[in-house]
């Protein structure tokens, strides 16, 4: 009877996620729990579908490892880990967990670029600088920043510029959707330096942010780069995040600074809005700054009203 539930729950999982295991992103992992979690089931359910997914992840690395990698080209990274779906096991729903804070992400950066200049490879460095300002200024997940090619900038297009998106997410079995992202908050000034001082430190390809062979970088090695960069910065573990946090802090951070919630759903390729306010996580102040705001606007208002009919 056992075996017989364990085949049950990772059947409904597998269906859940909608893909091949070995296909199975992050992110999957964060909307499957988050819907558990917003349906009202318990945490020790949504507990038991993560440990039924790993343990069958950790089957195929172990027996069919070489098999999947051979015919599909993948090399299996369990998507479950500490930074993303760990947290949402507990009480509360991913909804409530916080993004890092813009304050966060600025010193992160700021430890990169600083990193770039005493790094022992230059180039890797300043490719991770490049690599994790677009997946927070363009919202973008790891899958979609790593088949970025050179051909999908496009500096002149709009007035920032703007990133082709050829293999954004579908919505189940739809295939890639493509989307125009804008090349926001300076995106298109450190893509324009990474494109001109560094990319042809690497090895020649089509691929925009290589590895050091010029191939795509696997979105488990973005990951895991992300863990190894943010142990290198020393900070607590309170502090660290995943690289699906940066897509949830860009919608957030937006959101906070007034961005209409449509231009954030076609930021992050959502169908649905709805989908775009589960990323949506506003600080503990996000009220009280939205009124300073609409108060400093309104006043400034009257005062040039009044100077006018002076």
């Amino acid at each position: 009877m056992t075996v017989e539930n364990d085949i049950g729950l990772l059947e409904r999982t597998l269906t859940a996620l909608d893909r091949p295991a070995w296909d199975v992103t992050p992110e999957d992992i964060d909307r499957v729990v988050g819907d558990l979690a917003l349906a009202g089931r318990a945490a020790s359910t949504r507990r038991e579908y993560l440990q039924i997914f790993k343990g069958f992840h950790r089957f195929l690395q172990v027996r069919k490892a070489v098999e999947i990698e051979a015919g599909f080209g993948v090399r299996l990274v369990c998507p479950v880990d500490e930074f993303n779906a760990s947290r949402h096991v507990g009480d509360d729903s991913p909804a409530q967990l916080p993004p890092p804070t813009p304050e966060r992400v600025a010193e992160f950066f700021d430890f990169l670029k600083a990193r770039v200049a005493t790094a022992r490879k230059y180039a890797p460095a300043a490719r991770d600088y490049a690599m994790f300002r677009t997946l927070y200024h363009a919202g973008l997940r790891s899958e979609e920043v790593s088949l970025l090619d050179r051909p999908d900038l496009h500096f002149t297009r709009g007035p920032f510029g703007k990133l082709h998106v050829r293999f954004g997410k579908g919505a189940r079995t739809s295939g890639p959707r493509p989307r125009w992202v804008p090349m926001l908050d300076g995106l298109d000034l450190v893509l324009h330096w990474f494109l001109d001082d560094v990319r042809g430190e690497f090895p020649d390809s089509p691929v925009l942010l290589a590895d050091e062979s010029g191939a795509s970088l696997h979105r488990g090695t973005i990951r895991n780069r992300l863990r190894y960069l943010m142990e290198l910065e020393g900070r607590p573990a309170t502090d660290r995040f995943s690289p699906h946090a940066l897509r949830r802090a860009c919608a957030t951070h937006n959101y906070e600074r007034g961005v209409d919630l449509v231009a954030i759903q076609q930021l992050l390729g959502h169908w649905t809005v709805s989908s775009t306010m589960r990323y949506v996580r506003p600080s503990a102040t996000f009220i009280e700054d939205a009124y300073r705001r609409a108060v400093a606007t309104t006043l400034g208002e009257l005062t040039a009203k009044g100077d006018s009919s002076a």
